[in-house]
């Protein structure tokens, strides 16, 4: 099923020779960001929407362009498909925060939603301003009970599905008060940035999906992540809601013990029994291919879009590395198992579901792609080409 079109040929600029978000040229994707409600263009039968919630609140992001790439990425191997039924993607950027502009609820025209990273701390009445944890955000709070009931129609919808990283998380562990934001402090070194651990929990080891991720890392469990976090989420009972597993914690240090802090939760699966359906994690799983994402941050620096001291800040993260081991391919390994293959999957049911919706059968099984096996340590994928138009 996976191909290389023209535009991202070997060699070539990975993003389809965008550095923002924005239309594939070949068709397949459509990029929309809604700022004001007149922003929302209208559904669509042949269009699958994505709803990314960007929990940024304007500040220069790039995760969320990455996580907006990573579903081009997708509607780029389904080409094939769109181009026998016209059924493509669409990725719809709610600006959740600063513009308070929350997606509809799931069983209209969204099956899929994504959360993002973002400053400031969890809890928006927090954020004055002034406090250091709030970075400079004073926001209007009265988003977060919108998006309350959002994620619980989600969850209550066997049929949606919300992948979360990093801030959406810790809101996630806010609204189903399952973990509290703890402002990291000198005990622990303050704020995590860069290649860091976790460690997968027990529970993993007997999860369809998770248990594949901890046999490819041995027996230890402990997986690289790309950090940065002000907060630790600490789980506020002995034990998590019936339904809701632990997947991964914090270690303290790169070979310390496990700590206190959850950093992964599944809050309810895919009703096939493999993939997480409501899924979080408190790293960034969407930061791969750290060269083009070195690059990217060249760009913004050039054009004025970001500080030295942010630039700087981010260049450490993304060239930290570990003597004797492949760092590119653990952190690799991190995204494909916590992010990235489970938002491939939960696409390709969309996108087939609505090709079998206007009376089209395709060859497509989101569960035999997902099975299909994580790429070796640096092996760099065979593909056919596809000459897009």
């Amino acid at each position: 099923m996976a191909f290389l079109c023209r535009h991202k040929l070997p060699g070539s600029h990975q993003l389809c020779g965008h550095d923002h978000p924005a239309d594939a040229p070949c068709g397949a994707f459509e990029y929309v960001r809604v700022e004001r409600p007149e922003d929302l263009p209208p559904a669509e039968p042949r269009i699958v929407d994505v709803a990314v919630l960007d929990m940024n609140h304007g500040w220069p992001n790039l995760g969320h362009d990455c996580i907006v790439h990573a579903l081009l990425d997708t509607a780029c191997e389904l080409l094939p498909i769109a181009e026998e039924t016209g059924v493509r993607v669409r990725a719809l950027s709610f600006d959740v925060r600063r513009s308070r502009q929350i997606p509809e609820l799931p069983g209209g025209r969204f099956a899929l939603y994504v959360g993002t990273g973002g400053p400031g701390h969890i809890n928006p009445y927090a954020n004055d301003g002034v406090s250091p944890e709030s970075q400079g955000i004073a926001e209007d709070p009265s988003w977060q009970p919108p998006l309350f009931r959002l994620f619980d129609a989600i969850v209550d919808d066997p049929e949606a599905a919300l992948l979360a990283v990093c801030h959406t998380f810790g809101v996630m562990c806010h609204w189903s008060g399952i973990a509290e934001p703890v402002l990291r402090g000198p005990e622990k070194g303050g704020k995590s940035t860069g290649v860091l651990e976790n460690v997968l929990a027990p529970e993993a080891g007997h999860h369809p999906w998770f248990h594949r991720f901890g046999e490819e890392l041995g027996d230890s469990g402990r997986l690289r992540v790309m950090d940065n976090r002000l907060f630790d989420l600490i789980p506020q009972g002995a034990h998590l809601p019936a339904g809701v597993l632990p997947i991964g914690w914090e270690t303290l240090g790169v070979g310390g013990p496990q700590g206190d802090a959850i950093t992964m939760i599944e809050f309810a699966r895919d009703g096939g029994g493999l993939m997480p359906r409501v899924f979080g994690v408190n790293h960034h799983p969407e930061i791969v291919n750290r060269a083009g994402q070195m690059a990217l941050l060249e760009q913004m620096v050039e054009r004025g879009e970001v500080t030295a001291q942010w630039a700087a800040e981010r260049r450490e993260i993304l060239t930290r590395s570990y003597p004797a081991e492949n760092s590119e391919h653990l952190l690799r390994l991190t995204s494909d198992y916590t992010l990235l293959r489970p938002l491939r999957f939960h696409l390709q049911r969309q996108v087939r579901r609505r090709a079998e919706s206007l009376g089209f059968t395709v060859d497509l099984d989101e569960e035999r792609t997902a099975l299909g096996g994580a790429p070796a340590p640096g092996a760099s994928p065979r593909l056919p080409i596809l000459e897009a138009p």
